[in-house]
């Protein structure tokens, strides 16, 4: 699975997302071409190389030859939809775009059908976001993820005057999105560019396991005034799940009022969030009181999702967590001959030898199927396994 993680050390505009694109080697060519297919004209795309303290960089920018219009969102999406974008392209820019209807109505208290967008509705933010779908459709990245975000302080100059830094909007758009304050007086999360990792990212966390294969680096518009360098980081690569001695994040809390029978659809939630393991234990509770104890464990980098649902979805009003080191033996699924026809099994290396292991579901298919003891089906799948298992 192609994959591709979005480091954003010093924040993230739509620019700085389209530079890094550019920069990991997508053909300004193949943007152009995409952007070509929208009916907006009389702008043109400029890039350049840069080295900001020491690292080669990508900027990118936008310069518009007249005046445009400010636009609605029902605007904004009559011109998406009736372009000639492939509806992959046309999907993602529609999600990213509504995210920021949403924010804006939210912030200045009308309708997202009739929110004007401003700066972020200008031709540059149509190209930065079309040209990130086209980007991200170009490299066949399945899935994107992305770092928790620096938030500033200070004062920002937009068409509603000066305002506070996170810009309101920022602030609507990374509701539930985990983030982290930095002293520094300049904007570094533009809208444009939180509405982009938060409608396309998959989750919020650190590195994800992954095979690296392109790294590149999109430039800000300005200097950071500390002097760190304004780089937007994007690594492209292969998913990779660690076989042996792997990181999880271990999740916990106690619950004395939240009825079990909830935990069969809590436990099917999270495990369609990739969940590791669910279980839930029974404990003696302070007065007295019976109760239980959820535990979850999770690949870092899905841990939010994963918190986010326990909370929605029980009465927990509080998680622990932590990360621990686990080590798992390399292990697939094949087809195994039976008297009942083939059927599957787990396939696990150990230190000593190889083992066969039943898989549950897929007795009790063949159980139900010809009429035979579950015990019957295991009782077969452990003979096959005496015969292989020696090494």
């Amino acid at each position: 699975m192609k994959i591709t993680y979005a480091d954003c050390f010093s924040g993230v505009s739509g620019d700085m997302f389209l530079g890094a694109l550019l920069d990991c080697g997508l053909p300004e060519n193949v943007l152009l071409e995409g952007l070509a297919l929208l009916p907006i004209d009389n702008y043109d795309v400029k890039t350049e190389k840069k080295k900001i303290n020491g690292l080669a960089a990508t900027r990118c920018h936008i310069e518009i030859s007249e005046h445009q219009p400010h636009r609605t969102w029902k605007t904004i999406r009559q011109i998406i939809k009736n372009s000639r974008l492939t509806d992959t392209v046309k999907e993602k820019t529609l999600n990213v775009f509504e995210l920021l209807a949403r924010a804006e109505a939210g912030v200045h208290g009308c309708s997202a059908e009739d929110v004007h967008f401003h700066e972020i509705g200008g031709v540059d933010a149509i190209i930065d976001i079309v040209g990130a779908a086209i980007g991200l459709n170009y490299f066949g990245i399945e899935n994107l993820f992305c770092s928790p975000l620096p938030m500033t302080r200070g004062w920002v100059k937009c068409a509603h005057g000066d305002l506070p830094l996170p810009a309101p909007a920022v602030c609507e758009i990374l509701k539930d999105v985990p983030v982290y304050g930095l002293d520094l007086d300049q904007e570094l999360v533009t809208p444009t560019g939180a509405a982009l990792v938060t409608a396309l990212s998959e989750s919020f966390g650190n590195f994800p396991p992954m095979t690296i294969a392109k790294t590149g680096y999109g430039a800000g518009s300005h200097q950071r005034n500390d002097g760190r360098p304004n780089l937007l980081r994007l690594v492209i690569g292969e998913n990779a799940r660690m076989d042996e001695v792997q990181e999880v994040e271990v999740i916990e809390t106690h619950l004395d009022d939240w009825s079990p029978e909830g935990f069969p659809y809590l436990a099917e939630q999270l495990f369609r969030r990739q969940a590791l393991d669910v279980a839930i234990m029974p404990i003696q509770m302070k007065k007295g009181r019976p109760g239980f104890m959820l535990r979850v464990i999770s690949e870092p980098e899905q841990a939010w999702e994963l918190k986010k649902i326990i909370l929605m979805e029980t009465t927990a009003i509080g998680l622990r967590y932590r990360r621990e080191k686990r080590w798992t033996l390399p292990r697939e699924k094949i087809t195994i001959p039976t008297r009942w026809g083939d059927m599957q099994v787990k396939k696990v290396e150990t230190p000593e030898s190889t083992e066969f292991y039943p898989e549950y579901e897929e007795c009790c298919r063949i159980a139900r199927k010809f009429g035979v003891p579950l015990k019957s089906v295991y009782a077969e799948v452990n003979r096959y396994d005496a015969t292989k298992s020696t090494r």
